[in-house]
C-alpha cells in the first residue's frame, strides 16, 4: 500500500521491492505451504471431520485465502516491473481480506457451529 504511493524507480520504491520479496519468500510462501501440508495431514489423521459442515466452510475460507495469496503475488510482480496502476486505497482495502478470512477460519475451528 505504501509502495503504491512511492514513484517507480525511487529509492523508496526499491526498498519496498526488497522488503516485499523477503516477506513473500520468508513468510508468506512458507506459511501457505505449511498450512496446506498440515491441513491435509490433519485430514489424513482424522478423516471423520470431512463429514462436518464446519470443516467444509473452513476449507472454503482456506481456498479463498490461497486465492488472496496468489493475487498478492500477482500484485507484487507488477511492482517489481514498475507497472502498478492501482491506488494505495485499493491495497488498503485488500489488506483487510486475510484478517477477515483468518477470523472466520478460527471461529469455525473453535466453535464448530455446524
Amino acid at each position: 500500500m505504501y509502495h503504491a504511493e512511492a514513484g517507480p524507480g525511487t529509492p523508496q520504491s526499491e526498498t519496498f521491492k526488497v522488503m516485499e520479496r523477503r516477506l513473500l519468500r520468508a513468510i508468506m510462501n512458507p506459511a501457505m505451504l505449511a498450512t496446506w501440508i498440515f491441513g491435509l495431514w490433519m485430514l489424513y489423521l482424522v478423516p471423520g471431520w470431512l463429514s462436518d459442515g464446519w470443516l467444509h466452510a473452513k476449507l472454503a475460507l482456506v481456498v479463498l485465502m490461497t486465492v488472496v495469496h496468489h493475487l498478492n503475488v500477482r500484485w507484487y510482480k507488477t511492482f517489481e516491473r514498475d507497472e502498478n496502476r492501482r491506488t494505495s486505497r485499493f491495497y488498503r482495502a485488500w489488506n483487510e481480506a486475510p484478517t477477515i478470512l483468518l477470523v472466520g477460519i478460527v471461529f469455525l475451528v473453535i466453535l464448530k457451529p455446524f
